[in-house]
């Protein structure tokens, strides 16, 4: 789950191509659920820290974008942070009709001129379409996408394959709970600039990436689970362990995906603490460990950040 962001996407358009269905039905399907209920977590749960000032309280929370229903996570320290914050601030925040991002996602995400089949070996493409029928598709119906947008397709669908859902996240559960209470919801990237993030790697980097997830395909559903299980517990270092130091390996995709983001992120943060008030900042839990973590980059700049009691 190293593309915490873009699983999103990817999440749709593959639901998408099982479900036969246009795009912009698709997209415009994937509306907010209902406020409901989080099986409780076993122990203290996820970990959750916390930035203060003399009139600001800024809750940092990591989150997990796709996740099993059944998966326990929810916990009262997180659900009174919750409830005393004015403002809810995600990783990205969609519009409620997501069919405007479909002209972002041809733009950037397909090119038909320079088909995959032509890109990758005889033996890659077997593999690939070996990933896209366990999806219900075939690497013809995914041809036009581009290397980034085929590779993370590949990742999201190792993992809806294992049960996890983008509408059981962290996030769309947490915005529910916002938009119910009447809290305003703001994201710290949108949809095109996360699109745009990946459409800019060059061609050889995005099959890079590609060539990784058909090589990783069968292991994902383990690798998913140990983060998740590290997640759930408030474990840092095993989820640092599990979901970034592999992605230190390739320091392109380190330095564009974590540290520059991680950097603009800590950048709001301060700028929020020039006001007043109180937020809950929900964003991927891989962000949230590690030597380059959002709170790393802030205690490294005087700002004090503690775990939340």
């Amino acid at each position: 789950m190293s593309l915490s962001g873009p699983l999103k996407i990817a999440a749709v358009l593959v639901g998408l191509l099982l479900a036969g269905a246009t795009p912009a039905a698709a997209l415009a399907q994937d509306a907010a659920p209902a406020v409901r209920a989080v099986p409780p977590a076993e122990g203290s749960g996820p970990a959750l820290w916390v930035v203060r000032d003399a009139d600001s309280v800024l809750y940092l929370f990591g989150t997990m974008h796709l996740l099993r229903p059944t998966t326990a996570w929810g916990s009262d320290r997180v659900d009174q942070a919750f409830a005393a914050a004015s403002q809810l601030i995600i990783e990205v925040a969609a519009p409620a009709d997501q069919s405007v991002l479909l002209p972002i996602i041809r733009e950037h995400g397909l090119s038909p001129e320079r088909p995959l089949s032509g890109l990758l070996t005889a033996e890659e493409w077997t593999a690939f379409d070996a990933a896209a029928n366990a999806i219900g598709s075939s690497a013809a119906n995914m041809e036009p996408m581009r290397p980034w947008l085929a590779g993370v397709t590949v990742q999201t669908a190792s993992i809806l394959r294992a049960g996890y859902a983008t509408e059981s996240g962290v996030e769309p559960i947490l915005r529910a709970r916002a938009e119910a209470a009447g809290m305003a919801v703001s994201g710290f990237e949108t949809p095109d600039e996360q699109i745009r993030m990946l459409a800019g790697f060059p061609e050889e980097g995005q099959l890079a990436f590609l060539r990784r997830s058909l090589a990783a395909f069968d292991a994902a559903q383990t690798d998913v689970d140990r983060m998740v299980e590290a997640w759930a517990a408030g474990d840092v270092d095993a989820l640092r362990a599990v979901a970034v130091d592999p992605l230190r390996a390739t320091p392109v995709l380190y330095e564009a995906l974590l540290v520059r983001r991680n950097t603009r992120w800590a950048d709001q943060i301060q700028t929020l603490l020039e006001g007043s008030g109180t937020a809950f900042i929900a964003v991927g839990a891989m962000h949230l460990a590690g030597d380059d973590s959002v709170q790393a980059i802030l205690f490294r700049r005087g700002v004090p950040v503690e775990a939340a009691p």
